[in-house]
């Protein structure tokens, strides 16, 4: 912010106003704030780490917690041999709600959460820091990424992120799909398969995960970068308002997660082999067994009726949560209210 500078001024030259002498010519006049012990501050707001661990941290939540019930849904379906409808899924909800009660419904979401907001700050932080790096690297700093840039960016967001808190997903999984007596906590959990299964079954279905989670990831934020771009173009508006958001989010959503959804079954299947009695080790192997038994599109594409529901539904809520969360926050620290 500009020094105030006084609308009237000394009619005497500065050297008999002030009683100082003036410096030679061609050496150039300090300013006074460059004489004061303390500096003046830039004021402007700034974007920090933790601002964006924050927001995706809370865009994570908040999308997962909507859609828990479906999410659950949808696991116990991918790990069984049962074939999808709409109606069973939804018959399946309504007799876990009567037998258990609706809280039954959320069964594994203290588990999600634990996994999802670390994931989900992760993800959202490193892709503002890869989107920061190849900016610079490629010559675009401040600039749209071209879309193979952007494509990367979203898929290295999405691998940091998946390796970094896989064990939380594993967990997340086994409590999905087993009764409560099986496993009463998040603890038990890991200690149980540490103690039955060894610490390398926290990892079992990593590599079909991060083999998905490269174009999902990459597609995503690739076509909500893209969709935000275009919508700037047209409206000569610079952000979309939320519900243009929340479109833009379910686009993504659907188009990512129906290019990664076969091997989100696999990984699905590998994690709760111990609870179900099959042996899925490799991912050739899960796949071959799958297409075998079930057939392609009823045993790989299972459930991806209600991921066309809930994911448009979940990535829509998130990336537009982010983007709010974000919005805000700038607001507030405008406003002073934090100070980094």
């Amino acid at each position: 912010m500009d020094p105030h500078v006084s609308d009237h001024q000394s009619p005497l030259p500065v050297s008999e106003a002030t009683g100082l002498a003036l410096p030679p010519s061609g050496q150039a006049t300090q300013s006074p704030c460059e004489t004061c012990a303390s500096p003046v501050q830039d004021l402007r707001p700034r974007w920090t780490v933790l601002d964006s661990l924050l927001c995706g941290a809370i865009a994570g939540a908040i999308a997962k917690t909507v859609i828990a019930p479906l999410d659950r849904t949808k696991i116990i379906f991918q790990v069984s041999s049962n074939r999808f409808s709409a109606k069973e899924a939804f018959r399946l909800i309504y007799c876990s709600y009567m037998k258990d009660g609706l809280l039954s419904l959320w069964r594994g979401n203290s588990a999600t959460m634990m996994r999802v907001m670390p994931y989900a700050a992760i993800q959202f932080c490193s892709h503002d820091q890869y989107k920061e790096l190849l900016g610079g690297y490629y010559g675009y700093q401040g600039k749209a990424l071209p879309p193979f840039q952007r494509f990367l960016a979203g898929s290295l967001a999405g691998t940091t992120a998946a390796m970094l808190t896989y064990p939380l997903d594993m967990v997340r999984a086994r409590m999905a799909v087993t009764a409560r007596e099986m496993y009463s906590n998040i603890m038990h959990v890991f200690v149980r398969i540490s103690q039955e299964e060894g610490v390398r079954t926290l990892y079992r279905g990593f590599t079909p995960t991060i083999m998905g989670v490269i174009p999902y990831a990459g597609i995503t934020f690739f076509t909500y970068e893209t969709l935000k771009k275009l919508h700037t173009e047209k409206t000569k508006r610079p952000q979309p308002y939320p519900l243009e958001r929340l479109a833009f989010g379910a686009c993504a959503g659907l188009i990512g997660q129906s290019a990664s959804y076969p091997l989100d079954v696999v990984r699905r299947r590998m994690q709760t082999a111990g609870v179900t009695g099959s042996s899925y080790a490799t991912i050739l192997g899960t796949m071959r067994g799958i297409v075998a038994q079930e057939g392609v599109m009823r045993g790989l594409y299972k459930g991806l009726s209600m991921n066309w529901i809930k994911g448009p539904i979940a990535v829509g809520i998130s990336l537009t949560t982010f983007d709010v969360t974000h919005s805000s926050l700038l607001k507030l620290h405008r406003m002073g209210y934090f100070a980094h």
